[in-house]
């Protein structure tokens, strides 16, 4: 056979009639089929009012396909979409100009992009699928993203602000994406986007709707809130959070495993103080502390070391932020020039990355044992884009599991993940310097980890003394009218004469906790020392004088 000779190729396609035909997205239409789409448009009342040569369908795939393809302008996505439509038998193609792209785009708005999001959200893992659930508990991770950056225009700064860094004001108008996502597959159960003006507590208060009592939120110090952990109770779900700074827990119990259980409003917590040491290959060691606030209080059920090993898989969220932030945009700065437009591109990162998340969850799971982690997102997104340009499928693979792009997915996967440990450096430095702190101990690129210590560090013995009953038997006859955690807090105080303590560590060795209850023993201490019980020395800090331990105070 010549080497030169040439055969006739004939390919069955599939695609909607007349003027709905480019309102696609290749192989991944099949998730987003077009029922959904004519419904999400009915439903937010966006369907085109007459017959246009750009129907309302197309142009939610174009907005889809504008974050698939985000390198090329709106005219370029619609080569890509339309391309390998052109010369098909019934099909028309048509060749709109950039303007009429930029008006089908506002025909769309935002509510069709968000309400799609809303149909798509949810996990996607497969039971027993590995690095997806705790003893049957679904693992989920909240978090925010604000490193999205909206270009610089006035609308864009009215709604908008310029981030801020160490280095001075950003370039850009910042805008936050707030996830929560399910660790092991990265899917998206729920999102919301807001300016950075708004806190993230805030921005997550519409997010805790999406638990229920089969899963485990893990979550950052920011989100250490009174109102987080009652509002995530109050949908039956369990919690690990690590806590921030300046929470001292009082401690009711100490547990066998060196954790320990405290009262924080109406929960009943418990409380892991890690401290890890970290091994690298290069023989850096790097020590740090953990002090996780949990729901699940028992210690026989939920070791603590096993837990912080848990907490872990927080980091899901961040792998997911990095491929919807880099990966996924490939640009410094969206496109949108208007508030509206940046709120319906990150709704349509949000689907996209969704329903690729979907795709391969599901090529995984065809796979027993196999690590949804091992799935590579470049190679599903690359083989996306490719099913676009040749509009592969749109009916759908023969297949459902296995189409073209799950293949590529298996055919190529990941190695295995193994610990690392790296400092944490800015990409886009506000300055000329670098930004690596020298005082970091961590090494500046990812080096293996050998070795994981972990030690549980069972709670200091509480340094306020104890009193003597008599003490205490002597105040309450000298001070009939005191409440009794008045009374111990003035046995307390007796006891080391002109020694200060403060009034949260009083209040923590009486076992007063919960805001509304620290707030009135703070009050109560105030109203002693104006009537001479005591002396105040200091903001929220008492002592006793000798005189005042030695004369017997006025009955209040």
């Amino acid at each position: 056979m010549c080497e030169s000779a040439m055969v006739s190729v004939d390919r069955t396609m599939q695609v909607a009639p007349g003027l709905f035909a480019a309102g696609h997205l290749g192989e991944l239409t099949a998730l987003v089929p077009f029922e959904l789409v004519d419904a999400v448009l009915a439903d937010t009342g966006c369907v085109q009012r007459r017959v246009r040569m750009l129907p309302s369908r197309v142009g939610v795939y174009l907005v889809l396909a504008m974050v698939l393809f985000p390198q090329v302008g709106l005219v370029g996505v619609w080569s890509r979409l339309v391309g390998g439509l052109r010369g098909v038998a019934g099909v028309t193609v048509p060749r709109p100009s950039g303007k009429a792209l930029r008006d089908l785009r506002r025909r769309v708005s935002v509510a069709p992009m968000r309400s799609l999001f809303e149909h798509l959200a949810g996990p996607t893992s497969w039971p027993g699928m590995p690095g997806c659930r705790y003893r049957g508990l679904r693992m989920v991770a909240v978090d925010g993203c604000s490193s999205f950056k909206a270009p610089d225009s006035p609308r864009n700064r009215a709604v908008f602000r310029i981030g801020r860094r160490r280095s001075g004001n950003d370039g850009w108008p910042g805008v936050q994406l707030l996830a929560l996502a399910e660790c092991g597959t990265r899917a998206l159960l729920g999102a919301t986007v807001t300016a950075l003006s708004v806190g993230e507590i805030t921005a997550a208060a519409a997010l805790w709707a999406r638990l229920d009592a089969t899963m485990l939120l893990l979550a950052d110090a920011a989100f250490d809130a009174d109102k987080v952990m009652a509002a995530v109770a109050g949908r039956g779900a369990q919690f690990l959070i690590r806590a921030n700074s300046v929470r001292k827990p009082a401690v009711l119990a100490v547990l066998p495993d060196g954790s320990f259980l405290t009262r924080i409003g109406d929960l009943r917590l418990r409380v892991i103080d890690a401290h890890i040491s970290v091994t690298g290959a290069d023989g850096t060691v790097v020590t740090g502390r953990w002090r996780l606030l949990t729901s699940l209080t028992d210690h026989r059920t939920h070791p603590a070391k096993t837990l912080v090993e848990v907490y872990h898989q927080r980091w899901e969220i961040e792998t997911c932020f990095f491929g919807l932030r880099h990966t996924l945009t490939g640009r410094t700065v969206l496109r949108s020039h208007d508030p509206s437009g940046i709120t319906q591109e990150m709704w349509a990162l949000a689907c996209l990355w969704q329903i690729l998340a979907t795709t391969m969850t599901d090529a995984a799971g065809t796979r027993p044992g196999f690590d949804p982690d091992r799935c590579s997102f470049t190679v599903a997104l690359n083989t996306a884009r490719d099913s676009v340009i040749r509009a592969e499928n749109i009916a759908g693979p023969p297949d459902p599991l296995l189409g073209t792009i799950a293949t590529a997915v298996l055919d190529q996967p990941l190695d295995p993940r193994r610990p690392r440990i790296a400092a944490r450096v800015l990409k886009q430095p506000g300055s000329r310097y670098p930004k690596h702190r020298p005082d970091d101990p961590r090494p500046a690129t990812g080096t293996p980890i050998t070795d994981i210590d972990t030690h549980i560090q069972p709670p200091p013995r509480p340094q306020t003394p104890t009193p003597d009953p008599a003490l205490i038997h002597a105040l309450h006859n000298q001070h009939p009218a005191m409440t009794q955690h008045m009374i111990n807090a003035l046995a307390i105080l007796h006891t080391t004469p002109g020694t200060p303590h403060s009034g949260r560590a009083i209040a923590r060795a009486l076992g007063i906790t919960g805001r509304t209850a620290l707030n009135v023993f703070g009050v109560a201490l105030n109203t002693a020392a104006h009537r001479g019980h005591i002396t105040k020395t200091a903001p929220g800090t008492y002592t006793i004088t000798p005189q005042q331990a030695l004369t017997p105070a006025t009955n209040p």
